[in-house]
């Protein structure tokens, strides 16, 4: 699949976000703790530059615990902060606060000692779409303070959001880039539901999904579905074929029919989809740091 999204909001986003990041103190990037190499913007470094910087890899809960820690020790050993922290709970709130307090603690040290005294820390949100944004700004907020969605693209202009007296932060559409030289990060973040999903081919898509989660464990598709894949795991590469079979497969379990009793591939792609999102297939991380490169 060659996957490309990127809609002309996009483009007015990141002139706002130049335009305003002169007025910010700190930039807290959200990725998706699954996919932290495929769901960070590389064209943020060059938006931040010279502004403090903070990572939460949110979605924590839908990715291996494991991998989870050795992403915080990656950015660690980088000098960046990086919190663990799952929305749907507010895990990781204390920890998140305190980042930020340690993360800005020499600036406001330094603004003390001019005089400037109980000054707000401003924080840009930044983040590609559908990674969790706004309900993170929502906690923070203790209120619903921004709109929620569960497809890319629900926020479209800048909000300020005035979190406490330490704390104010700037809502920002979710961003991609042009265009993804690795189109692994394309499917990765297609897998997320970055991409607005009425532009991708779901049957396709489910098939490469398919082929990453039988190369992660094959187990995987055992225990939802009841498919065994073992045998393909060892396989140099995985055929569309095959993943056409497990995923027709997959409809007979799950009963996904046309009429005639035939099965329903792109309710079943979807389905597959669906349920790698929501984490019904466990959790699972489709990178690790040694592919950060």
């Amino acid at each position: 699949m060659n996957i490309q999204w990127y809609p002309g909001h996009m483009t007015k986003a990141v002139r706002m976000m130049e335009e305003n990041m002169k007025l910010i103190d700190l930039v807290i990037e959200i990725l998706d703790a699954r996919i932290p190499v495929s769901s960070r913007n590389p064209d943020i470094d060059r938006l931040a530059k010279n502004k403090m910087r903070m990572i939460v890899l949110n979605k924590a809960d839908l990715a291996n615990d494991t991998v989870n820690k050795e992403w915080v020790k990656y950015y660690e050993s980088l000098g960046i902060t990086a919190v663990l922290y799952n929305s749907k709970s507010r895990d990781g709130m204390n920890a998140l606060l305190n980042a930020i307090r340690e993360t800005c603690k020499e600036k406001t040290e330094r603004d003390r000692r001019r005089g400037i005294k109980n000054r707000t820390v401003k924080a840009m949100i930044v983040g590609i779409p559908n990674v969790g944004k706004s309900t993170f700004i929502n906690n923070l907020a203790k209120r619903n303070a921004a709109v929620v969605g569960n497809k890319p693209g629900v926020t479209k202009g800048k909000q300020w959001i005035h979190i406490s007296n330490e704390l104010d932060l700037l809502d920002t559409p979710g961003i991609l880039w042009p265009k993804f030289d690795d189109q692994k990060i394309g499917l990765h973040i297609g897998f997320i539901g970055s991409i607005n999903d009425e532009i991708l081919l779901s049957e396709e898509l489910s098939y490469e999904l398919i082929r990453a989660l039988v190369m992660i464990s094959p187990e995987i598709l055992t225990e939802r579905y009841g498919i065994d894949s073992t045998d393909a795991a060892s396989d140099e590469e995985i055929s569309d074929s095959q993943c056409a079979d497990w995923l027709s497969r997959i409809a007979i379990v799950r009963k996904c029919f046309k009429k005639g009793d035939e099965p329903d591939l792109k309710k079943t792609a979807d389905l597959l989809l669906d349920d790698f999102r929501s984490g019904k297939l466990g959790r699972i991380s489709l990178e690790r740091p040694e592919q950060a490169g």
